[in-house]
């Protein structure tokens, strides 16, 4: 009986991060007015495919966004301390 509870707790937690990562892909979706129909039909199939192996996309999306944090580390830093209101002098 305990194999099957963590089974279906298991598919339960699969299906809330799916549909979690999905409505927030689609809201990025839909932002996006410059595609065209046949860019929106592929972003389409790319957004389905993605939901559906989101354990795989996920951390590899993390990888990239951590080295790109790594390669531009310095401008980050810049750009943050530079765009602080109120910490220039007068």
């Amino acid at each position: 009986m305990t194999p099957m509870l963590i089974t279906y707790l298991v598919i339960i937690v699969y299906l809330i991060m799916a549909s979690c990562f999905f409505n927030q892909w689609v809201v990025f979706f839909l932002a996006d007015e410059d595609m065209d129909s046949q860019q929106r039909f592929y972003s389409t199939i790319v957004l389905v495919v993605a939901t559906i192996l989101w354990p795989i996309i996920v951390p590899l999306a993390y990888l990239e966004l951590l080295k790109f944090h790594k390669k531009h580390k310095n401008i980050i830093d810049l750009l943050i301390n530079v765009s602080e209101p109120g910490s220039y002098d007068e």
